[in-house]
């Protein structure tokens, strides 16, 4: 459950900078028991890498949360928050935050991004976009947000998890931007929730969706299938059990979000490197990772989509085949 926003915003984002500063005035002793537990531990330096890790994304939560207080005093307490000039001042902070984070991954956990299809310059600010990505691994939803705002100058708009309103920096941020959280089952709601996000999108703009509705895991795959088999839909669910890679797609907030912002192309967005790694564990004993995150993205224009909600249900999962198919010839 999640708890009340009073909750979060006095207690949960209080206690993050304060834990921030905890840490900085004991990363001395911090350093040398992680210097002293990594001949011990597996990996290089395994306990080092993970405490500077953890302590860059601490101060990058209480530094967000700090400067978004500034921000609320400096709109009028709020007033003006919504206004295009706060709004742009939210995503640059966005962008250098998911700049640094990013900047300090790779050198602490030794990963590298290459990107595959199309370049910056291609997915230039010339239209709205409806961003449909495949979800596997730790942060690939940060991935997507960092190549966005910072490789190509978009202001996403974000469907996400309502359980990462639990990350006080994420919730407060995105309440602030155009982006929804949102519960799992919640199947009519979710839809208009997305459809109203989709509204009035701008040439600058992307709508960023997962319509997979979580990462990848092989017991979230068989109960895909077993939900399109209870819904009476064999031939989607024959569909599903022939991806091995990516679930089922659902199709409800993509079909929404097409219904509405209907002058947007549709790019989609596969990646793999990390989708291995499925539990905490898999996480720890891969550090430093030493991998190669390779992402591919295809740009479908707004004509080439089909017409009708079957035509796209259709269209969306012979997609979805592909990027599986991309996925096993570019696995590590």
């Amino acid at each position: 459950m999640i708890p009340p926003w009073w909750v979060r915003r006095l207690l949960l984002a209080p206690a993050v900078v304060v834990l921030s500063v905890v840490l900085v005035v004991t990363a001395p002793l911090w350093l040398l028991v992680a210097l002293l537990l990594a001949p011990v531990v597996p990996g290089r330096l395994r306990p080092v890498r993970v405490l500077w890790i953890g302590f860059v994304y601490l101060l990058i939560e209480a530094a967000a949360l700090i400067t978004m207080v500034v921000y609320w005093v400096a709109s009028g307490f709020g007033w003006k928050l919504p206004s295009p000039a706060f709004q742009r001042a939210h995503y640059r902070l966005t962008g250098r935050l998911l700049r640094l984070l990013f900047w300090q991954g790779r050198w602490a956990l030794r990963t590298r991004i290459v990107i595959e299809g199309y370049d910056p310059d291609a997915l230039g600010a010339d239209r709205p976009l409806i961003v449909l990505c495949r979800h596997a691994g730790p942060g690939d939803s940060f991935i997507v947000a960092h190549a966005l705002i910072n490789w190509y100058s978009r202001e996403p708009r974000i469907v996400l998890k309502d359980t990462l309103q639990w990350d006080p920096a994420v919730d407060v941020l995105l309440h602030r931007l155009p982006s929804r959280f949102i519960a799992p089952g919640h199947g009519e709601e979710a839809e208009r929730q997305v459809a109203a996000l989709a509204a009035g999108l701008d040439a600058n703009d992307a709508l960023v969706i997962f319509p997979e509705g979580g990462n990848f895991t092989p017991e979230r795959w068989h109960r895909a299938i077993d939900r399109l088999r209870r819904m009476g839909l064999e031939g989607m669910a024959r569909r599903a059990e022939a991806m091995t890679h990516v679930l089922a797609p659902r199709p409800g907030g993509v079909l929404a979000a097409l219904d509405v912002a209907r002058d947007a192309d549709v790019v989609l967005v596969a990646h793999t490197g990390l989708d291995h790694l499925l539990t905490v564990g898999d996480v720890w004993r891969e550090i430093p990772t030493d991998k190669t995150i390779t992402m591919r993205w295809w740009r479908e224009p707004v004509g080439a989509l089909p017409a009708g909600r079957q035509g796209r249900i259709e269209w969306l999962y012979d997609w979805w085949a592909r990027i599986d198919e991309w996925i096993e010839r570019n696995r590590p």
